[in-house]
């Protein structure tokens, strides 16, 4: 008689960090190539399913399901965002977890943090359109925020483009800025940190790379202070003024289609009539897989829109779940041990 017992391995966030799962370089590489995976038709991506349940904060729980068929993996990322909490609760605003099924007989094969592996993936595909649409020789990046997703795109940013050797971070209080610095400056000795008291504008002129990484729902980032050649990462809502893109020589999303039923500044543009699907460059995936060319002249400037896409995500938690079980990380969990028929007492525990 075949055994019923179903279980699955459970990782924590630290699990993965002692799995060596905090490696933004394998981050980009996943990412590389489930975006060519998904060109190839090899990924099943539907659209997400979104609760908002506050609309001036944005408060949110989405549920974002993939399945890579090469890897006969199906999964789905439980993300809650919710502004607030920074500055209402001092805790994380954002927070995920994952489930990985196999498709042989869709029994689920782990459960584990998500919050560690969005995080990357979102500062991979920031890098992966930096690397397509930066200068090569970029030396100075900015930034408009300074939490989690700041320090993410930093150190990725740096992988790609590592002759960066100036950072300056403008956040809501100069305390913040201390923080980035004081955590981010250990481990990029080789570049030199400003905090600018709070002043976008002196974090972001003159800069070769800038980042918006904030909650923001209105035009932090003015067009004046983008110089030519410089390339822009837009990670928010609305955060710039539409003259941004407006004064780009090339735009890219990580997939154009989406971001017209989003809200970021881009979706605003296109719903009031300002961009056209003729104004899109490309979606990043056509960078990567060179159908369509990335930064050709040194006074370009471009702009990079990312609203996440979900088989990426999915895509680098099973490169982390198999990391994990190559390092025997992470606990093994009983789904249960028969069919619910099958146990001896059963009679016992029904209520009718």
């Amino acid at each position: 008689m075949a055994s019923h017992r179903l279980g699955f391995t459970y990782l924590s966030q630290e699990d993965l960090l002692d799995a060596g799962c905090f490696d933004l370089r394998m981050a980009i590489e996943v990412s590389e190539k489930s975006m060519l995976a998904f060109e190839d038709h090899r990924i099943m991506f539907p659209e997400k399913i979104v609760q908002i349940f506050d609309q001036v904060a944005q408060d949110r729980i989405n549920c974002l399901p993939a399945t890579l068929l090469d890897e006969k993996i199906c999964g789905a990322k439980w993300f809650s965002v919710f502004p607030r909490n920074p500055k209402k609760y001092d805790v994380q605003n954002l927070s995920a977890i994952f489930i990985l099924s196999e498709i042989e007989k869709g029994f689920p094969v782990a459960v584990m943090d998500g919050t560690l592996a969005s995080n990357m993936r979102v500062a991979a595909i920031g890098a992966i359109a930096a690397k397509h649409l930066a200068r090569e020789n970029s030396e100075s990046i900015g930034f408009i925020g300074a939490g989690e997703q700041a320090k993410m795109h930093l150190l990725a940013m740096k992988v790609v483009r590592p002759s960066l050797k100036e950072c300056r971070v403008a956040a809501k209080t100069a305390a913040e800025e201390e923080q980035f610095i004081a955590e981010l400056s250990p481990i990029l000795s080789d570049m030199s940190f400003i905090g600018v008291n709070t002043v976008a504008r002196d974090a972001m002129v003159g800069a070769d790379i800038l980042v918006t990484a904030t909650s923001a729902q209105g035009p932090l980032l003015k067009a004046e202070w983008m110089k030519p050649g410089a390339f822009y990462s837009h990670i928010g809502g609305w955060e710039d003024e539409y003259a941004v893109a407006q004064q780009c020589d090339k735009i890219v999303c990580d997939d154009w289609d989406t971001v017209t039923h989003r809200t970021q500044t881009l979706s605003r543009m296109y719903k009031e009539g300002l961009l056209s699907h003729s104004d899109i460059h490309a979606d990043l995936h056509e960078l990567v897989s060179k159908h369509k060319p990335g930064r050709e002249t040194e006074e370009e400037r471009t702009y990079f829109n990312a609203v996440g896409l979900s088989y990426v995500d999915v895509a680098l938690a099973q490169a982390m779940f198999e990391r994990a079980k190559k390092a025997q990380i992470g606990d093994q969990l009983v789904l249960q041990e028969t069919m619910v028929f099958e146990h001896h007492n059963i009679i016992s525990k029904i209520r009718l």
